[in-house]
């Protein structure tokens, strides 16, 4: 077990040697959690950089829009066919 300090800044220094076992570079980020027992650090989950026009269209539908209604209904239609199936 290694120890470390809090700087007069709120700093806390990783020691090298944890940095290195889970390939921790500088300008990583960290989720802290608050718990009973003292705080939990772990790496933030990084998501690839997504652009509106990556995403549009995805649903591949190319009609008209639908109302509520129809929605409800095609969702309705395709539950009881999945379930039908069963």
């Amino acid at each position: 077990m290694e120890t470390t300090k809090l700087s007069s800044k709120g700093q806390i220094i990783l020691p090298k040697s944890v940095r290195e076992s889970h390939h921790w570079a500088a300008g990583m980020e960290f989720v802290i959690e608050d718990t009973s027992d003292g705080i939990m650090l772990r790496p933030a989950k990084s998501f690839s950089p997504t652009r509106l026009m990556d995403v549009v269209g995805c649903t591949g539908y190319a009609g008209s829009a639908k109302t509520l209604e129809e929605m409800e209904a095609a969702i309705a239609e395709g539950a009881s066919v999945k379930h039908a199936g069963r």
